[in-house]
């Protein structure tokens, strides 16, 4: 276990990093917001696009940080498992409410 955190302090262990397979649904969708981008960049004059390419950046950035979040409360809600399942020695059984 302590390779695992020293690999992980070090940089060696990306979760992000780990590719999944994408569902058909995914790629569908993926596909019609690349096509659509496209579309719309053809279509919006100069100053609009500029306007356009800022709101998609500032989306992902939004969308990067809530991923991040969600990532961070994942990982601290399994570490509170870890420490509830291990270190926790009082049965809830004989807990007085």
């Amino acid at each position: 276990m302590a390779n695992f955190i020293e690999e992980l302090y070090y940089g060696n262990i990306e979760p992000q990093n780990v590719k999944s397979k994408e569902s058909k649904a995914y790629s569908r969708e993926m596909k019609i917001l690349s096509e659509n981008e496209d579309i719309l960049l053809e279509k919006l004059p100069e100053e609009d696009k500029k306007l356009f390419l800022e709101y998609v950046d500032a989306w992902g950035i939004v969308d990067g940080e809530s991923i991040a979040d969600s990532f961070i409360s994942g990982f601290k809600l399994g570490a509170r498992f870890t420490y509830d399942t291990f270190a926790e020695t009082e049965s809830s059984l004989l807990k007085e409410e």
